[in-house]
């Protein structure tokens, strides 16, 4: 958990660093801000400090259970958060592509709907707006890997 932004680049070579020899692919996702159409000015993310990452860090030991993974990086933000900026970014590094796309996705589908983070909108009109909530589709996706 940073407030602050990531360096995907950096982020990427500490992995591949710690993983040489035994990864043969690395997967990264990016989550960005959108402006949605120029409406949002940014995303308010909030956390119960210690509690969200100890929550990642149980999502992390599942897929490192579930897949043959040489390592893992997760990469959340708090704060307000811009348009373009990144919000979270997850690494998986594995001897072979499937297990670090599978593994990717699935860390992804668990911080969308069950990681304890919240993000209101701040419109570009300067109002704020009311908690986002998951969708069905995100629900949806989730429930494959049960």
């Amino acid at each position: 958990m940073q407030a602050e932004p990531f360096d995907v680049a950096a982020e990427i070579a500490r992995l591949s660093a710690a993983t040489a020899g035994r990864a043969g692919a690395v997967v990264t996702f990016t989550g960005l801000c959108r402006d949605e159409g120029g409406r949002l000015a940014g995303l308010e993310l909030e956390h119960y400090p210690g509690m969200a990452e100890a929550e990642i860090g149980r999502v992390v030991a599942q897929a490192l259970a579930r897949w043959p993974l040489a390592g893992v990086r997760v990469v959340h933000r708090h704060g307000l958060v811009a348009p373009g900026d990144g919000i979270v970014l997850v690494l998986t590094a594995s001897a072979h592509r499937t297990a670090a796309f599978e593994a990717a996705s699935f860390l992804m589908d668990y911080l969308k709907t069950r990681a304890p983070f919240w993000k209101r909108e701040h419109r570009a009109d300067g109002s704020t707006g009311g908690w986002v909530e998951a969708t069905q589709a995100d629900d949806a996706a989730a429930e494959r890997w049960i």
